[in-house]
């Protein structure tokens, strides 16, 4: 459904805002909100909050997971109402939603600026915030982009408010509409995970069973595994592949650093297949045994991070690289195609997750001999090219598929943006659609 624009418009004598409906008003951040600062000395409250893809969330306070301070007395407590803006690391990070109301109250960073309206609707002003987060307005105040941001910063941003009753439509239709929004990405959210299930299932019976169905099994003698192609082998990885570990040249010496020679780290394995890096080092480093090439038609793993939490990512190297400490690179023997150890790999993944142990500060790392120790089958090399062909031309048709049910949440995330922009910097009167259900 399309919205009308408002019968009359003035100009907001702010370049960014443009014209403005006639009888809205411009005002400054001071004049429409506080800044909240509520310590939390004496441990006045113990729920702990976070901001989280545009969301305050409650952790649980006791939890290792993560870096945590030792005494929350530092950070400040938050009441329902509040509005939480995180204005840090504005260089580096332009994309993570930066702003959210509250629901209960709490305690969050002091490095997070928390304000709460005095006079404009709660919801609004954090629908309003929103808009402004989304279109990146918070990264052009204060005379030019800045590492972080305080309430002096930006109390001078100008704030666009319709009359309170105004407001409160507003924030009606908003959260009808959104709400409706949300629903129809969450379906495709659970479409895209069955989609998922439905790939790492296939993949993980064609790696350990084979394609064919009648062909003869054994018993494996592994649990997780079960049976097993009778004429295939059972080895241990650590026996079929060349393990190589990776390192950090010397950050303090230039000569290394800002060559031709691509540097992978857990940030560069994102795709099945890597021909260059994000940072590279110089013949140099080489030379000097800072670092050492991993050879094309390798297995890059991630062994360390985050990231292992969820996943166990593989790619396969298309050029010689080097690789940093987090990484292992694995070259396959000639009894193993380093296709099919990739599909493998990838098969077994939650399996390899079963062998991963959080050590110092939350870092999760794989214990790297207790996971080359695993048995894992390998077939014929003739038999390892025919389930690589086959799992390409199966996971064609899911792919196409989950791709598709990207495309639709990217769009309906769009569209989800571009309503509350515009119901909030008046671009559309939802005025006279407010108590009825648009089509």
């Amino acid at each position: 459904m399309s919205f009308p624009p408002y019968p009359k418009y003035k100009a907001s004598g702010v370049e960014w805002l443009g014209n403005v409906p006639d009888h809205w008003s411009v005002k400054p951040l001071y004049s429409a909100v506080v800044e909240r600062a509520e310590s939390n000395k004496g441990m006045i409250e113990d729920n702990l909050l976070s901001l989280s893809y545009g969301r305050i969330v409650s952790k649980d306070i006791s939890s290792n997971d993560g870096l945590l301070p030792g005494s929350f007395e530092t950070y400040q407590i938050v009441r329902p109402g509040d509005i939480v803006l995180r204005l840090t690391d504005l260089q580096n990070d332009k994309r993570s939603l930066r702003s959210a109301i509250v629901d209960e109250k709490g305690i969050i960073t002091s490095a997070y600026l928390a304000v709460t309206p005095r006079g404009p609707d709660s919801k609004y002003m954090s629908y309003l915030f929103r808009a402004y987060d989304v279109t990146k307005v918070f990264y052009s105040m204060g005379g030019g982009l800045r590492q972080s941001m305080n309430f002096s910063d930006l109390k001078r941003m100008p704030m666009l408010l319709p009359p309170p009753t105004e407001q409160m439509r507003i924030v009606s239709f908003l959260d009808k509409e959104t709400a409706k929004i949300d629903g129809l990405v969450e379906e495709q959210q659970r479409l895209m995970a069955l989609l998922n299930e439905k790939r790492r299932a296939f993949i993980s019976h064609a790696v350990t069973k084979g394609l064919n169905p009648r062909i003869p099994m054994k018993q494996s003698g592994i649990e997780w595994l079960g049976d097993v192609p009778a004429h295939w082998d059972l080895i241990p990885i650590k026996y079929v592949v060349t393990l190589r570990s990776g390192g950090t040249p010397s950050k303090a010496n230039p000569a290394y650093w800002d060559g031709t020679v691509p540097w992978a780290s857990s940030k560069d394995i994102k795709q099945e297949e890597l021909s260059d890096t994000e940072d590279h080092i110089t013949q140099r480093a080489l030379d000097d045994a800072a670092s050492e090439l991993v050879p094309a038609g390798s297995l890059l793993v991630v062994v360390r991070g985050m990231i292992l939490i969820h996943t166990f990512p593989v790619a396969k190297t298309l050029v010689p690289m080097s690789i940093n400490q987090d990484l292992r690179a694995l070259t396959p023997n000639r009894k193993l195609s380093v296709d099919f150890l990739a599909w493998l790999l990838r098969g077994t993944s939650r399996e390899t997750l079963g062998r991963v142990d959080r050590a110092a500060h939350g870092t999760t790392v794989l214990r790297t001999e207790d996971w080359t120790s695993m048995v894992l089958p390998i077939p014929p090399l003739d038999e390892q090219s025919e389930i690589v062909v086959g799992v390409a031309e199966r996971l064609r048709a899911l792919d196409s598929l989950i791709s598709e049910a990207e495309r639709a949440i990217d769009l309906l995330q769009e569209r989800r943006i571009a309503l509350i922009s515009a119901a909030v910097t008046g671009q559309i009167d939802i005025r006279p659609v407010v108590g009825k259900v648009p089509a």
